[in-house]
């Protein structure tokens, strides 16, 4: 009994620093909160979770403040997800709907991740290299030349005109067609460029130089579509609103968001895990010396059986962790969605 009393008055000092930037007093718990003891018990809680480093006091007043591991055993154990108003599912689906193309998805999900949660978003890309062909289509135009469409399970669509030795007939488009959805649907990106090399030889002579144009130009537009490891980040200005104590620590925050390299690592190889449930990893956890009273909540996109990417934010360690955990499991969840349905 006496450790969940402890757990819940660790959660009260969590929940009340979060809210007033204040160190937590005893008496402070006793007026907003409803824990059922004396001060003086709640006092000796206070002594017992300072000595077992979850709380500590940073100054000579009587108030204390979470440390990274109180932060930890708070994500851990007490935090409890906020559901997400119908209203604010809402606009985050009918905003992202509306993008035009993927990299409109990610912009938009930069933004309205920023604004959901106040903190610096990180959006990652699809990782084209981890996508798989969804369709291929083969165009006849004008003349001697062809349109060839593929579009890929991140939503990417790719365009390419081919110009031929000669007008292809019908019937050898028709073929083609067909082998080319036969050879490249479902598969990786990658492995779609190398089966391709597989077709020109079970072509008639004759429709060799046609078949080797249109297979080539598409073999190079699947092996040349490697994800760059591109990120998009959104609301570094929301660094500011987080009083002063945090202030000392933008500038290497702001250096370290400015490291590509940095900021795929903050994302982590996050998965969709139970629930969709974001990862978080707090302060010295982000591997990161500048980014020490920090704080990183992350989640993978895509589908449960193909992960393209990921994306999170970055904000203090003194950060509303329910809110910010479900914000971005919800963002991460409908940008799956959206990639999916194309």
């Amino acid at each position: 009994m006496s450790e969940e009393r402890r757990l819940d008055v660790l959660r009260a000092i969590v929940e009340d620093y979060v809210a007033t930037q204040e160190p937590v007093g005893s008496r402070a718990l006793v007026d907003r909160h409803h824990l059922g003891v004396s001060p003086a018990t709640i006092r000796n809680d206070m002594a017992a979770l300072e000595d077992e480093g979850y709380i500590t006091q940073p100054h000579t007043s009587a108030g204390r403040i979470p440390t990274d591991k109180g932060y930890r055993m708070f994500v851990d154990r007490l935090a409890t997800v906020k559901a997400m108003s119908p209203a604010e599912r809402r606009a985050i689906e009918t905003f992202l709907a509306e993008a035009l193309d993927v990299d409109d998805v990610v912009r938009r999900s930069v933004k309205v991740l920023a604004q959901l949660t106040n903190q610096v978003a990180i959006v990652q890309y699809p990782s084209l290299t981890r996508s798989t062909v969804r369709h291929v289509e083969v165009v006849a135009l004008d003349g001697a030349r062809v349109l060839l469409v593929v579009i890929t399970s991140s939503g990417r669509v790719e365009q390419r005109i081919v110009e031929l030795v000669e007008t292809p007939s019908e019937d050898l488009l028709s073929d083609l067609r067909g082998r080319l959805v036969r050879a490249t649907v479902g598969q990786r990106l990658p492995e779609a460029a190398l089966r391709l090399a597989e077709l020109i030889d079970g072509v008639d002579p004759r429709d060799r130089p046609i078949v080797t144009s249109i297979v080539t130009t598409l073999s190079h537009t699947l092996s040349g579509e490697r994800s760059e490891e591109r990120i998009a980040v959104g609301g570094t200005a929301n660094l500011a609103r987080f009083g002063a104590d945090f202030d000392t620590a933008i500038r290497p925050v702001l250096e370290a968001l400015e490291e590509q390299v940095v900021l795929l690592k903050l994302l982590g190889e996050a998965t969709r895990g139970p629930g969709d449930a974001a990862q978080v990893r707090i302060g010295m956890e982000t591997g990161h010396d500048g980014l020490s009273g920090t704080a990183v909540v992350s989640s993978g996109y895509g589908s449960d059986a193909e992960i393209l990417a990921r994306l999170g934010t970055v904000g203090p360690t003194r950060m509303d962790y329910p809110g910010t955990m479900a914000a971005v499991s919800a963002v991460a969840r409908y940008v799956g969605r959206i990639l999916a349905d194309g």
